[in-house]
């Protein structure tokens, strides 16, 4: 995955003991392709050694002004040259400096030299970060179009349990990439079925399929932070939910089918990845079966067909079908598009162990109604998502 791919990014870290943190942000961002920089307060290297940082990044930390030969004008450019700079953990003095216009070490005059944008993480005991000068410290850095990432709630460094704690590393990395991302889908409302779903035998059997979700919350995610308005509709998946997308987790086809229909009506596309189960038993027992009991055959019925229910009443809703093949790939693609009147549709081959099902990569075809073919290579999901959106964009013209 490299969404920061050529974005310079620095990291600023102060004195907080959620500084361990920030050694998974900068490996994360790096892994994501980002070219960075990591600056200390003194008071950071008590809680963390720049040496981590340093084996981390492959470049020298900043931590003082002047001690540092070649350094003592990079607080101007480097905050001119940057793309980001985050501040994670944020302390409510550093906030604090930088709500007042404080530069009295590397890291607050970097902030107030900078030209770059701008995300602050705060992350304090409780009581601190309630009060009333810290809130109104972090309103300030709003007003002055600063990003503030709000912190979590849970156990805090004091014993105490509250709100204060920094994000996970993972998020506030997905914040960056938010913040850098074009917002080229801006005002688009989605909607996004994602993973399996699965129909009861009895309490404890189901059937379903391989399906894991990644693909479907690759597309709420890569159009989350183009800028659309995303709704994910979700079978059962170990899958983080999306940040910034609402969510609705269901289980069963009926259930994927109600959630899709109460909220498709208002969208301006509809992306059905979700692998939807075929069939359904007749009867699900009331208690589970026992051995001796269990027949070995199943009654089976069809489930709601939730695609062409959509394309019959579709309007002008762009609607986005997928095709899991592993023979007559293109010919069924073709006849599912006529069948449920879709504008496009996604091929995947999924006879291939390195793509489709339970894996980080895809290889697809997209396929529109008047016979247009775009032939997408293997790659990322998180890739792949973002061409799919690209032809979804070009569709519509915007």
């Amino acid at each position: 995955m490299e969404d920061l791919e050529g974005k310079r990014i620095i990291v600023g870290i102060t004195g907080s003991i959620a500084a361990y943190k920030s050694a998974e942000l900068v490996r994360l961002l790096i892994r994501r392709g980002a070219e960075l920089r990591v600056v200390m307060t003194k008071h950071a290297t008590h809680f963390i050694s720049p040496l981590t940082f340093e084996t981390l990044s492959g470049k020298s930390v900043i931590t003082d002004m002047f001690s540092q030969p070649g350094i003592t004008l990079d607080h101007v450019s480097l905050g001119q040259k940057s793309d980001l700079i985050a501040i994670a953990p944020a302390t409510a003095n550093t906030v604090g400096k930088i709500a007042h216009g404080i530069g009295d070490d590397f890291l607050s005059t970097l902030i107030l030299a900078a030209t770059c944008k701008v995300l602050v993480c705060p992350a304090m005991d409780k009581e601190m970060f309630q009060n009333p000068i810290v809130q109104a410290n972090l309103e300030s850095l709003k007003e002055q179009g600063i990003v503030v990432m709000e912190p979590d709630e849970g156990m805090l460094a004091s014993g105490s349990v509250g709100t204060g704690r920094l994000p996970d590393p993972s998020t506030i990395a997905e914040e960056i990439t938010c913040i850098l991302s074009d917002r080229d889908l801006k005002g688009l409302k989605a909607l996004i079925t994602a993973g399996p779903t699965i129909e009861y035998i009895d309490p404890v059997r189901i059937l379903t399929n391989r399906s894991t979700g990644k693909m479907g919350y690759a597309l709420a995610r890569a159009a989350q932070r183009r800028g659309a308005e995303v709704t994910l509709v979700s079978g059962p998946t170990y899958l983080e939910q999306p940040r910034g997308v609402t969510t609705i987790h269901v289980q069963t086809a009926e259930e994927m089918r109600e959630a899709v229909v109460a909220n498709f009506k208002d969208k301006d596309v509809v992306i059905k990845a979700a692998a939807v189960s075929d069939y359904r038993p007749r009867r699900k027992a009331a208690h589970k079966e026992k051995k001796p009991n269990v027949t070995t055959s199943m009654e089976l019925e069809p489930t709601p067909d939730i695609l062409a229910e959509l394309g019959r009443g579709k309007g002008a809703t762009l609607l986005v079908g997928f095709a899991a093949e592993t023979t007559e790939h293109v010919a069924r693609a073709v006849e599912k598009i006529k069948k449920k009147n879709l504008d496009l549709i996604v091929l995947n081959d999924v006879s291939k162990d390195d793509r489709g099902f339970a894996v980080n990569s895809n290889e697809v075809r997209i396929l529109d109604r008047d016979g247009n073919e775009q032939q997408i290579p293997l790659m990322s999901k998180e890739a792949v998502a973002d061409k799919i959106l690209d032809r979804i964009k070009d569709l519509r013209g915007v």
